[in-house]
């Protein structure tokens, strides 16, 4: 990942007046990691979860809530809506005739694709 967020810092830096006003939220499992691949980002806001999901999701909604004004939303019930969406995919997949396997393979576009669809079921 250093290579990719090089490359988004240069946009950010160099680009149009557009990208210039890119924020970046860097999660680290534990505090100083990046420091082993990313030593000139010091004094950066890196954000750390230590391997708890939750608390991963509570740093992206509040960072998106911050930077992109998206609606605040409690890391549960993202947790909840995210199993209702796991579980109306893999019965979906495996209707359609795929193994677990095919579907622990799929790229993370079709993922996407499938939560676009769904969050746009009604109901």
């Amino acid at each position: 990942m250093p290579f990719e967020l090089g490359i988004d810092h240069g946009c950010a830096r160099f680009g149009s007046k557009q990208l210039r006003t890119k924020s970046i939220l860097v999660l680290e499992v534990n505090r100083y990691d990046y420091q082993k691949a990313l030593s000139d980002i010091s004094g950066w806001d890196i954000q750390t979860h230590g391997s708890n999901h939750i608390k991963a999701v509570q740093i992206v909604t509040d960072w998106l809530h911050r930077h992109a004004g998206a609606e605040r939303r409690g890391a549960a019930g993202i947790q909840v809506r995210y199993a209702a969406f796991q579980e109306w995919y893999w019965e979906r997949e495996l209707k359609s005739g795929a193994s677990e396997e095919d579907i622990k393979a799929y790229p993370t576009v079709r993922v996407l694709a499938a939560m676009d669809e769904w969050s746009n079921l009604p109901g």
